[in-house]
């Protein structure tokens, strides 16, 4: 990665399209802000959730035609992967800096971790932290439906989705446990669910991140496969239930904030080879409702 020049005190950060890389991306810019660095966001998960950072400046992602002019005003320019939101955008800028780099680590240390010291390493930044400082809208009342657990059953990749019948039979169980259940998912997902959930439970859907968050912050619980809107909920203190496939992942993509906790499939499997491949058997229906009851008691 190329220095940041010693002028970079006005900052542009190109916000991932994905929902939990651009939680992340908000640790940098809240760690850049603290310390008297100028910055503004642009992106489209981040503009849809700009009453949740209304100290920071967050703005639509440019037209193409408009964005070199744009990004003329700005000293240096993050983006976290070379092929989004922006291809090609190192010819646009002549001080772009990539932070996929720090995706790579020998320590597999959690993503908010570097991401925090990547503003040390960077920006000379000092006394970092691994928080984005969300901060609910007005109006709202954190966990007002104690009882509703909210099951996401869908990820950005076929490969992260666990069994959909073991959703189904872990909603049927958390009912029989006195839990209000409802599923969410975008419009899109929705389709691949009609025909499973045939009226049983519940299904949310939001045409915007906002009402997602919105709703997502006045319930109880969350429990996801390894997604965005597993690290918004945590983002939010939900307490977050997230399904992985294995170890070295949940380590490194976890949620960072609030009371998250992860759940493994059994580790009989041998090989790493075969432990992803028939992950979804090996992680039982009983074996998240064990981790959710530890997680419930924790609240206690």
């Amino acid at each position: 990665m190329k220095a940041v020049p010693d002028t970079g005190r006005r900052v542009a950060v190109m916000a991932s399209n994905a929902l939990g890389d651009t939680l992340l991306l908000m640790v940098i810019v809240r760690n850049l802000q603290r310390h008297g660095i100028v910055v503004a966001v642009f992106g489209r998960a981040a503009h849809a959730l700009r009453d949740w950072f209304p100290d920071v400046d967050i703005r639509p992602l440019p037209d193409q035609k408009q964005l070199g002019a744009v990004l003329e005003a700005w000293d240096v320019v993050l983006q976290m992967h070379s092929h989004q939101p922006v291809p090609d955008i190192d010819a646009l800028h002549p001080h772009v800096h990539y932070v996929e780099a720090i995706t790579e680590d020998a320590q597999n240390r959690p993503m908010a971790q570097r991401f925090a010291e990547f503003c040390s390493r960077e920006f000379g930044v000092p006394d970092v932290s691994t928080h984005n400082d969300i901060v609910p809208p007005p109006g709202l009342q954190h966990r007002r439906h104690p009882r509703r657990v909210v099951i996401h059953p869908e990820a950005s990749t076929a490969d992260k989705r666990w069994l959909p019948r073991r959703f189904l039979r872990l909603a049927r169980r958390l009912e029989r446990q006195g839990y209000e259940v409802a599923f969410v998912m975008s419009p899109d997902e929705l389709n691949r669910w009609i025909g499973p959930l045939l009226g049983r439970f519940a299904v949310h859907t939001f045409e915007n991140l906002d009402g997602l968050a919105r709703w997502l912050y006045e319930s109880g619980w969350f429990i996801g496969n390894d997604s965005g809107v597993g690290h918004l909920a945590a983002n939010l203190d939900i307490p977050t239930l997230s399904l992985f496939r294995r170890r070295a992942v949940a380590q490194r993509w976890r949620p960072a904030w609030g009371n998250a906790q992860v759940v493994l499939p059994w580790q009989w499997v041998p090989t790493g080879r075969l432990k992803e491949r028939f992950w979804r058997e090996s992680l039982t229906c009983a074996r998240v409702l064990s981790a959710f009851a530890r997680m419930a008691k924790s609240e206690a």
